[in-house]
C-alpha cells in the first residue's frame, strides 16, 4: 500500500468521523416523538397520565419556554425542574371528558439516560364516554414534532399521533 493511497484514506476516515460527531453533537437524534399515555383507573376513577420524551429536547423545550438552563440526571435542578414542569404540563396538556374539563395535576418526573417520564393524574371521573385532549408537547420548540397518544378506558385502546401543529384528539368508548 502506498503513503499516498494510506493518507488519503486515513483522511476520509477522519472527516466522514468529524462529521458523524458534528452531527451528533447538534442533533442527538433525528426525530422528535413524544408519547403520552392517557389510562383510565377504574379503582382510583382517575385518568393517569405519563409523558415520555427525549431528555434532551425537554430540557431545551423547558428552557426555550421560562429561560436559564435545565438539566435532567442532576439533583441540584430538581425543584427548578419540578416548578417549570408542572406549569409546561398545565399548558401544553388539556383532558376532558363528556365536555367537561378536567383538573390534571403534576404528579413528578423520572429519568434515566436519554429519556424523562412525566407523571400526572387528573380529577376523579365516573365512567367516561367521550374522552378528549389537547396534546402539544414540545410545540414550542420543534415544528416536525410528534407526539403519539394512547388514551386507554377500561381495557380498550385508542391510539393516534398528532404532528405538529394538530393537538386535538377526539375517542369515544
Amino acid at each position: 500500500m502506498s503513503h499516498k493511497f494510506f493518507f488519503t484514506f486515513l483522511l476520509s476516515l477522519t472527516t466522514i468521523f468529524l462529521s458523524f460527531t458534528k452531527a451528533n453533537k447538534e442533533n442527538v437524534h433525528p426525530y422528535h416523538v413524544g408519547s403520552v399515555e392517557v389510562n383510565y383507573n377504574s379503582k382510583s376513577k382517575t385518568f393517569e397520565v405519563t409523558g415520555r420524551f427525549f431528555l434532551d429536547d425537554l430540557e431545551n423545550g423547558l428552557a426555550k419556554k421560562y429561560g436559564g438552563t435545565f438539566h435532567f440526571n442532576d439533583e441540584k435542578y430538581k425543584t427548578k425542574l419540578n416548578e417549570a414542569l408542572s406549569k409546561y404540563c398545565q399548558e401544553y396538556f388539556k383532558l376532558k371528558t363528556d365536555n367537561k374539563f378536567l383538573k390534571v395535576n403534576y404528579i413528578g418526573y423520572e429519568e434515566d439516560q436519554e429519556s424523562v417520564n412525566v407523571y400526572l393524574e387528573s380529577e376523579p371521573v365516573v365512567n367516561p364516554k367521550k374522552v378528549e385532549t389537547a396534546v402539544s408537547f414540545l410545540y414550542n420548540l420543534f415544528d416536525d414534532q410528534i407526539n403519539i397518544v394512547h388514551i386507554i378506558v377500561n381495557g380498550d385502546r385508542k391510539s393516534e399521533k398528532l404532528t405538529y401543529p394538530n393537538r386535538y384528539l377526539y375517542k369515544q368508548f
